[in-house]
């Protein structure tokens, strides 16, 4: 009776919790279209309208870089998870497209380790944590690459005044930071501490492997950004290929390196997208428009996919 009861009450609180993360992550959704105070929805919708974006030619367009988009992310995940079990495709899609729900509205998304671990065994739970950390640092690590490139080229051009030796001081405090942490945890460490098992299992990782994800990572970036130079074109910005390249890898370098919450992420590519299309004279409101595209069709869509997921989710206990 105790059992059943207890089964029952676990069962009840499962189905709050996924009814809560889909009602939240849908409350988030609408207050980003219809409370945006950078661009009102109507103002928008008239500006998609004037600009034919709905076009069947443009709509194809889009959402086949949507879908490769998906695509490299979801075979990333599969080939990092296929490092502890054969996983089917359809397992590593479930749990990319749920676990992206899940994390909508989480700093930096950091809801997704958690929500990808919770459909392994407890005891392959760490894995699949250094094994998402994996996947997003090269994913981070092709940001910061093509980002630092793109944002040099662009401060030459536009003979942009930086301050190089603040930016030294706030890198070395940086280097600083991380070299005390990693001695400390050298120092305390011992063979059963977190740290050495991480470190352990990153080394069992091997080179191909990480060749692999890397590819992946860049392959994912690299259809994002055309998928911005896509729509770009669509609303008839006078910008050369190699300029607006460089625009756009600035704008997701300087965003990805300022944490900040999910639900506060458009906001910010808005503001760096508006600040550094401006010397190309694009309106704020076409630059405002094309981020917001970015967000319905690469977080959004794939999003209201994932909440069927997370509703059909059924935790260990009821396995």
């Amino acid at each position: 009776m105790y059992n059943s009861l207890s089964y029952k009450t676990k069962q009840f609180f499962s189905l709050i919790i996924k009814l809560s993360i889909v009602i939240g992550c849908g409350y988030f959704i609408y207050l980003r279209l219809m409370e945006n105070e950078q661009l009102k929805f109507s103002v928008f919708y008239l500006n998609l309208i004037e600009n034919n974006v709905f076009t069947l030619k443009n709509c194809s367009i889009l959402i086949i870089f949507t879908t490769f988009n998906w695509f490299f992310e979801i075979s990333k995940w599969h080939l990092l998870i296929s490092f502890i079990n054969k996983y089917s495709f359809k397992k590593a899609l479930i749990q990319s497209l749920a676990s992206l729900t899940t994390s909508l509205i989480t700093p930096n998304r950091i809801g997704e380790y958690g929500a990808k671990a919770l459909y392994f065994e407890k005891k392959q739970r760490n894995q699949v944590l250094g094994l998402n950390l994996v996947g997003n640092f090269y994913q981070l690590l092709m940001t910061f690459i093509f980002g630092i490139i793109g944002f040099s080229y662009f401060i030459y051009q536009h003979k942009i005044g930086i301050d190089f030796y603040q930016i030294f001081k706030v890198i070395l405090l940086c280097f600083s930071v991380i070299t005390v942490f990693f001695f400390i945890t050298k120092y305390f460490n011992h063979s059963n501490s977190f740290f050495e098992k991480a470190r352990t299992f990153t080394k069992k990782i091997s080179l191909r492997l990480n060749l692999k994800v890397c590819l992946f990572s860049f392959l994912r970036f690299v259809t994002f950004s055309h998928q911005f130079y896509i729509l770009l074109l669509i609303f008839k910005i006078d910008i050369s290929y190699f300029n607006a390249l460089s625009a756009i890898t600035s704008v997701y370098l300087i965003a990805s390196v300022v944490p900040m919450l999910s639900m506060f992420d458009f906001v910010l590519k808005g503001t760096v997208a508006i600040w550094i299309f401006s010397f190309y004279n694009v309106q704020p409101i076409i630059i405002l428009s094309i981020t917001s595209i970015m967000w319905l069709l690469n977080f959004v869509l794939p999003a209201i996919i994932g909440s069927y997921f997370v509703l059909t989710f059924k935790p260990n206990f009821v396995k």
